[in-house]
């Protein structure tokens, strides 16, 4: 099993606003669980089709996968295209903490996934040589290629 690192003090202050209230302060119990086990998650290595506790690493929908698992005991579906499926359908205006985000990373929609932390950031495990982190979807790589949101979490 993987090591689970300790947040970094980087994404702890990515997740505090302007006003310094914590975005885990603003919002519901179930989506404080999932952002707490998505950070907890942070440094673990990237490995194709990995996914659950046990796992030497993840890959981006099985990250999804296990930390909705663990945190609240939702299982979802194993890949991006299948969880794109789930919750309802969320407008980037109104995205919240704990939401999956989607993007086109291979040339086809919704073959990447993340979740939502709050403040434009997103957790996800990115590929091959990467480790699960926290990134700014204002970042023109992901602005590029969002394919939209799915809300798993009722709010």
């Amino acid at each position: 099993m993987a090591a689970q690192a300790a947040p970094s003090a980087d994404a702890t202050a990515a997740v505090t606003t302007k006003s310094s209230v914590s975005l885990l302060e603003r919002y519901s119990n179930l989506a404080q669980e999932v952002l707490l086990k998505g950070l907890e998650k942070v440094g673990i290595g990237y490995r194709s089709g990995g996914a659950g506790a046990n796992a030497s690493g993840l890959d981006c929908s099985g990250f999804v996968q296990t930390v909705y698992n663990e945190a609240v005991g939702l299982m979802l579906p194993r890949t991006a295209r299948e969880q794109a499926k789930q919750g309802q359908k969320v407008a980037p205006a109104d995205l919240k903490p704990g939401d999956l985000v989607f993007f086109n990373t291979m040339r086809r929609a919704f073959s990447h996934v993340g979740i939502y932390l709050g403040d434009h950031y997103f957790l996800h495990s990115p590929s091959a040589g990467g480790t699960v982190r926290l990134e700014s979807m204002q970042n023109r790589y992901w602005v590029q290629r969002y394919n939209g949101a799915r809300r798993i979490l009722a709010d």
